[in-house]
């Protein structure tokens, strides 16, 4: 499993680019690691990724040399089991709000792989104003790998819109409350990762974010604009 490879780099200091394909498509999974990604981003809350996806799509990823994270609907506990006897080398769970449900996503990796738990990545996700609040008591938890900031539930929670405009910045407040929670995670000695463009990286890697999440999508929407002005469309 790749997710200790990962675990192993961001030990090391190392930053890790996971991106996603935004589609279920294996074959684009494997792509994007070929060219450059460590990781590839499933996303089981959103799009149409079934069981047997994940399964085909880890194995591909793998063979490429990359990482499969799976980021499931809830925080069930049968739904993660299932995920990674799927083959995930990481679950990303979404909101993660309490010591408490982190605590249970540990034990639930660590039942589902009583023999290699340690080979999967475990993400929690922060994606509210009282989980940034309480960060410090989500920090204490021991067996969760990296602490992400989701900037997009995280607005939408703030009562702002969950993307801005292509090509904009995020609202300064949300800005501020992600870079609070990040100096919260790093002043605590564990891996903070969070949402960027590429735009946005160089900001972020210098406040020492070490786990970043990139969109595919705007790669492909620059490219076609460029080919659409170049035709006079």
């Amino acid at each position: 499993m790749n997710g200790a490879k990962l675990r192993e780099r961001l030990a090391k200091g190392e930053a890790i680019a996971m991106l996603t394909p935004h589609h279920a498509s294996s074959g684009l999974a494997a792509r994007l690691v070929e060219l450059g990604a460590d990781a590839i981003f499933v996303d089981c809350e959103h799009g149409t990724w079934s069981f047997e996806d994940v399964r085909v799509t880890a194995q591909a990823i793998r063979g490429a040399g990359g990482a499969a994270i799976v980021r499931p609907h809830s925080h069930e506990r049968p739904i993660l089991i299932r995920y990674l006897n799927a083959g995930a080398d990481g679950l990303m769970v979404p909101m993660v709000d309490t010591a408490e449900q982190a605590r249970a996503i540990v034990d639930a990796v660590r039942y589902a792989c009583p023999a290699d738990h340690q080979k999967r990545l475990v993400i929690a996700m922060i994606e509210t104003p009282k989980a940034i609040d309480d960060i410090d008591e989500l920090l204490a938890v021991e067996g969760i790998d990296v602490f992400f900031i989701g900037p997009g539930d995280l607005s939408q929670n703030m009562g702002y819109p969950p993307a801005p405009p292509f090509g904009q910045s995020r609202p300064q407040a949300v800005i501020e409350r992600v870079a609070f929670a990040v100096g919260r995670i790093r002043a605590a000695g564990k891996v903070a990762g969070t949402l960027v463009t590429s735009d946005e990286l160089p900001l972020w890697l210098e406040h020492g974010v070490k786990y970043f999440y990139v969109h595919s999508d705007p790669f492909l929407r620059v490219g076609l604009a460029g080919i659409k002005k170049v035709l006079g469309r």
